[in-house]
């Protein structure tokens, strides 16, 4: 079975990043991504998706560094569901999240990404430590333990 989500989006906030007891980073924010599509009238419309991303480890304190309301990124990770039940009407809820463990800046300077970040291709994982200039973050296993195999390259992107 699998679980795998691939989203291409804007961040719609900062990302907040706080810490568990044990100390580990974990930055959650909205990203938006946009569909295109013609209606019956053959009138193109647009809509937009909300999704709600949480980072964990190396990964938050990367993405809260270097990421900004309105960064460009690309985002592999996997759906969760969480449940709870209402205090107000004592209904049982569900929300989805996004788990990210793979992201790349796409924004330019000047579109949301630090002006200190470079497009370069480096990658680097939550074990590594990475520079400046990394684009890349994987919070991924190392690569011969990462079951999904290549790289993504700039052809991948739908745009």
């Amino acid at each position: 079975m699998v679980n795998k989500v691939t989203l291409v989006g804007r961040l719609g906030k900062d990302p907040e990043t706080r810490y568990t007891s044990g100390g580990q980073a974990v930055a959650t924010f909205s990203l938006a991504t946009d569909e295109t599509y013609k209606d019956r009238a053959g009138e193109r419309q647009k809509r937009t998706e909300w999704h709600r991303i949480v980072m964990w480890g190396k990964l938050a304190e990367i993405a809260q560094q270097y990421l900004k309301k309105g960064s460009l990124v690309y985002l592999e990770g996997r759906i969760q569901s969480r449940q709870w039940e209402d205090k107000r009407d004592g209904q049982k809820k569900t929300s989805y999240e996004i788990v990210a463990n793979v992201m790349k800046m796409l924004s330019g300077r000047g579109e949301g990404a630090a002006a200190g970040a470079s497009m370069g291709g480096g990658t680097s994982t939550a074990h590594g430590r990475p520079s400046a200039s990394d684009a890349d973050f994987d919070a991924s296993p190392a690569p011969e333990e990462h079951p999904s195999g290549g790289e993504i390259s700039d052809e991948d992107i739908p745009f």
